[in-house]
């Protein structure tokens, strides 16, 4: 690594940092902004959920019929939908050979999601606790529907009948079917009102075993008569996302709404941030992402016709376990109110890419893989997520896993790596030559001439400064490709390795009561021991370099000391498996470097330059022209000159 390859590599990493900070200053004065409006927003929201929430438990009070019974009463203070159900009983349960999901019988609505072969994140000492998604009130999912006589009825508030409580899909698919029926007012014949068995909302729920998509519909049947119809309606989905890993701060900052809209181009709302957007055009489907779990609703043949999407940040520091608030008004479309329906798919699970990326949908585009520049998100779609897959399959521990996928890459980077030691000799071996030109022109204002004495230096000897830069940065994109894979590499979720008990997120040896600023507030011993290795791979890389004792090559290696201490800050609640592969990166290239001294003489190699320095320079076709050019123009002034006199 020469001195233009340490240029290139501080250029990238200062771009990188003042993005970074130009990204976080340019949202911090809208995301205050926004966070004073959403709040607000979201606490009359929550007021009013609040008041419909103790309605209903006031009317389930007041209209509640004999203990044992599960026929639901009508509400002489509610609509014709507005039927409680006075028996209390559970929710509606079903279960597949993946999860169980819980529906709220007032409202028919996903309300508790439970997964049964993936564990929350608790601490070692604590036992083991399945992962729930959703659990209580955290979410709910409506619709609004007008009635003949202009008031509105919302279907969280309405009781769902069906014909089972309890279903268990082991194999195959089967259906959980809830229906919303009305009653006829009750005449001078009858007691007491009557359902209207021939009309009634239907939701379809057809779930299949070893999926964590299902499908679900809406469907209208014979409504006509009750409610008014129209043939737009709005489905509210809103989700308070609470923590379920390791690091909160950084599953907070992974949250937000994602989208796919009728170009079927992927996008998402702000991460870090609260943020909301509207769409007059359709969409295809959204999602509520967390770090490593996805929760998706997915239009049908039909588009959602137009959204409403929201995200609100906490507004306290620390709003342990909630992430975020979100909120999705989708549009939706029906022919008519006695026949008509919509069709839709959900999803429940890991946002992993090889789950989601089967269905087709550009599911995948959730997972963070660097989508904004091609090279990264090829390096690990047909690269490091196929090596993933494949060595899984032999049952090797991730972080064995990880040591052969970078022997691997290594071994492909080889030819590049040989070509920049090779340039590195190249130029430590003419050192001495370099040092006569610095004698030579030891004063400042020289500068230019020993720099121009330098690339002649080089040019005669066949040497290209720049031929160790470009397979420098050409490795780039691979290191950049693993920086986004392995935080949100799924696969790695809960893996144990060495000391690291989840190389999804940071590996602490030692935990403080207090945070240190940059730093954080424990120890990661991955983070610690790359730092080290790159500390020592720069102390190794100086002593080869060819530079001089002037002020720029000591400012450069003192940079070149700075950046591994900065990284310690960056890193060390990263991902393990992230710092783990860095360590990795440079121990490999401790062997490469001895492999490398090993087969190339320099006394060799310095000799053979000086032979290059005494033949003459062949000139290029590039540099004949251009000096032909110059020819040309200098005899065109004197012809010029000679008019003049």
């Amino acid at each position: 690594m020469d001195k233009n390859t340490i240029i290139g590599l501080l250029l990238i990493f200062g771009l990188f940092l003042g993005y970074s900070f130009y990204s976080t200053n340019k949202t911090k004065k809208a995301r205050e902004q926004q966070e004073k409006e959403l709040a607000t927003q979201v606490k009359n929201d929550s007021d009013s959920v609040t008041i419909q929430m103790d309605s209903a438990k006031l009317i389930a009070k007041t209209d509640s019929v004999s203990s044992g019974t599960t026929t639901p009463t009508a509400s002489n203070k509610t609509s014709v939908f507005g039927f409680v159900d006075s028996a209390k009983t559970a929710d509606y349960v079903v279960n597949t050979n993946i999860a169980q999901y819980q529906f709220s019988k007032t409202g028919g609505y996903i309300k508790r999601v439970e997964f049964k072969n993936i564990d929350r994140y608790t601490p070692k000492d604590a036992p083991k606790e399945k992962l729930v998604l959703f659990d209580k009130e955290a979410t709910t999912m409506s619709f609004d529907m007008e009635l003949v006589d202009y008031t509105v009825v919302n279907t969280k508030n309405c009781f769902f009948t069906a014909s089972v409580d309890t279903l268990n899909v082991s194999k195959g698919s089967q259906v959980l079917t809830l229906r919303l029926y009305p009653y006829q007012k009750a005449d001078s014949t009858q007691t007491a009102p009557l359902l209207d068995k021939n009309s009634y909302l239907e939701y379809c729920y057809t779930f299949y075993a070893d999926d964590y998509k299902f499908d679900y519909s809406i469907r209208f049947v014979n409504l006509s008569k009750y409610i008014r119809s129209k043939k737009n309606f709005t489905l509210d989905w809103a989700a308070n996302l609470t923590n379920v890993e390791k690091n909160y701060e950084y599953e907070r900052d992974a949250t937000t709404l994602y989208y796919m809209d009728n170009l079927n181009e992927v996008d998402n709302l702000e991460e870090r941030s609260s943020d909301k957007e509207d769409f007059s055009t359709e969409l295809k489907w959204v999602s509520f992402k967390q770090q490593f779990f996805t929760s998706i609703i997915i239009a049908g043949d039909h588009s959602f016709s137009r959204a409403h999407l929201e995200v609100v940040a906490p507004e306290a520091e620390d709003a342990r376990p909630s992430l975020k608030n979100t909120v999705a008004n989708l549009g939706f479309g029906v022919a008519d109110v006695d026949s008509g329906k919509f069709d839709m798919s959900m999803y429940f699970g890991p946002n992993q890419y090889k789950l989601l990326e089967p269905y087709e949908l550009n599911l995948e585009k959730q997972v963070p893989l660097g989508w904004g520049f091609f090279l990264l998100h090829w390096i690990n779609r047909f690269v490091v997520i196929p090596v993933f897959n494949w060595l899984e399959a032999y049952g090797f521990n991730y972080g064995i896993i990880i040591l052969i996928l970078t022997f691997l890459l290594k071994i492909v980077l080889f030819p590049i790596a040989y070509k920049t030691y090779l340039s590195s000799a190249r130029m430590r071996v003419l050192k001495p030559q370099i040092e006569e030109i610095n004698d030579r022109y030891p004063k400042k204002d020289d500068a230019m001439k020993k720099q121009q004495a330098t690339m002649a230096l080089y040019k005669r000897a066949g040497v290209s400064p720049m031929s160790g830069c470009l397979p420098m940065l050409l490795q780039m994109p691979i290191l950049i490709a693993m920086f986004r894979f392995f935080p949100s590499a799924y696969e790695l979720r809960q893996q144990p390795f060495l000391w690291a008990d989840d190389l999804s997120t940071y590996d602490s040896i030692l935990d403080f009561s207090f945070n240190i600023p940059f730093y954080g507030d424990h120890v990661s011993l991955f983070t610690l021991l790359m730092t080290i290795a790159t500390l020592v791979y720069t102390w190794l890389n100086n002593k080869m370099m060819a530079v001089g004792g002037g002020d720029q090559q000591k400012m450069m290696r003192i940079m070149m000391y700075i950046m591994p201490i900065l990284f310690l800050g960056m890193f060390n609640s990263f991902s393990s498996a992230l710092t783990y592969y860095y360590l990795l990166v440079n121990l490999i290239t401790f062997l490469q470097m001895w492999i490398f001294r090993m087969a190339i003489n320099e006394d060799k190699l310095h000799k053979k330059l000086l032979l290059n320095m005494e033949k003459p320079v062949k000139k290029t076709k590039w540099q004949l022209r251009m000096e032909e050019m110059v020819k040309q123009q200098q005899q065109m002034q004197k012809n010029t000159q000679k008019k003049i006199k």
